[in-house]
C-alpha cells in the first residue's frame, strides 16, 4: 500500500455531468455583472484576480462569499466509474488538485491535518477506512483554502518551500521544525506528515492534471527535487515521478513534455481518445507495474 501514490487533476471530473470551468467562470462574472471581461490568453490565476478586484470596485465583495460560491458551485460534481476506480488502487495516498469530495465517494471521511490550516495547504488531509486524500488546493469544507488566484498560489508556494527548505514556525509539537530536505539528508524524522514528503519518498503518478505553467507550486517542486537530484548529487532521491497524457496532447504541447522530462518526469502516452477508456488504461497500467 506504500509504494506509490497518485496525484489526480481535474479532468477526471469532465466524465461525470455538470458544470464546467468555462460554464463556471461564465456564471461568476455574469453574478457579478462582468461579463464585458474576455478571457483570452489570460492565466487562470490572474483572471481570477482581475474577476475579483472588479467585483471590489463595484460591489465591496467579501472574498470569501465569491469563493463560497464556487465552492457550492463544484460541490455539485458528482462521482464516476474512474473514481471508484481509483479508489480501488492498492495505494495509501491520493493527492488531488479538486476541491470536492468526488475521490472520496460516500465513505465518511476526517479532517486528520496535523495542523488546522485555514488558507494554506502544506498538511491538508482527510482520511477514510484505507486512504488517505491530500487537497493540496484546498477543499470545499473551507473556502477560505480554495486556490485560484495569485495571490494565494505565491501563499501556497511560500508555505511549501518552508517546509521543505527552511523548516517551520508552527506551534505544533506534532510538526518537525527541521526542513524536509534536511531529515531526508540525515534520514530523521521521516514519519508522512505532508502531502509534499511523497514527491522525495514514493513513486507519484500524475493523472487527469493538465500542470499548465500557472501550478507555480507544483512546478517548483519538480524543479527542486530535480535539482537536489542531479546538480546537488542527493542520493536519497531514488523514487520516480510518471506524467499520463494522450497521444494527441503529447504531440501538441512538446514545451511541457521537454520541461517535465527535464525535470525527471517519465511521460507515459496513453493512444486512446475516449475519455473513459484512456483513464481505465492508465489505472490497469499503474496497477501492472506493481504487480
Amino acid at each position: 500500500m506504500d509504494k506509490f501514490s497518485l496525484l489526480v487533476g481535474n479532468d477526471i471530473n469532465n466524465i461525470s455531468p455538470g458544470i464546467s470551468w468555462s460554464d463556471l467562470l461564465t456564471n461568476i462574472k455574469a453574478k457579478y455583472q462582468l461579463a464585458g471581461l474576455e478571457n483570452g490568453q489570460k492565466p487562470f490565476p490572474m483572471l481570477y484576480e482581475e474577476i475579483f478586484l472588479n467585483a471590489i470596485k463595484m460591489q465591496q465583495l467579501n472574498e470569501r462569499e465569491l469563493k463560497t460560491y464556487i465552492s457550492d458551485s463544484v460541490s455539485q460534481i458528482k462521482q464516476n466509474e474512474i473514481h471508484q476506480l481509483i479508489r480501488s488502487l492498492p495505494t495509501k495516498n491520493i493527492i488531488t488538485t479538486n476541491y470536492e469530495f468526488s475521490l472520496e465517494g460516500s465513505a465518511s471521511k476526517l479532517n486528520t491535518s496535523l495542523v488546522r490550516e485555514t488558507t494554506y495547504s502544506v498538511f491538508r488531509r482527510h482520511e477514510t477506512a484505507d486512504k488517505t486524500f491530500w487537497h493540496i488546493h484546498g477543499d470545499c469544507d473551507n473556502p477560505s483554502s480554495i486556490n485560484l488566484g495569485y495571490e494565494h498560489y505565491c501563499g501556497q508556494l511560500q508555505k511549501m518551500r518552508d517546509y521543505v527548505v527552511n523548516g517551520t514556525n508552527y506551534t505544533s509539537d506534532t510538526v518537525f521544525k527541521a526542513s524536509l530536505i534536511k531529515r531526508l539528508k540525515q534520514k530523521n524524522d521521516l514519519r508522512l506528515q505532508s502531502w509534499i514528503d511523497l514527491f522525495f519518498t514514493q513513486d507519484i503518478h500524475i493523472l487527469g492534471l493538465s500542470l499548465d505553467f500557472v501550478e507555480i507550486d507544483l512546478w517548483w517542486l519538480l524543479t527542486y527535487r530535480a535539482r537536489n537530484k542531479f546538480y546537488r548529487k542527493s542520493d536519497f532521491i531514488q523514487n520516480k515521478l510518471f506524467y499520463y497524457t494522450t497521444k494527441k496532447w503529447h504531440q501538441i504541447a512538446v514545451d511541457k513534455m521537454q520541461l517535465l522530462k527535464a525535470n525527471d518526469v517519465e511521460i507515459v502516452v496513453i493512444d486512446e481518445s475516449d475519455k473513459t477508456k484512456y483513464y481505465k488504461k492508465i489505472l490497469k497500467e499503474i496497477n501492472k507495474r506493481y504487480q
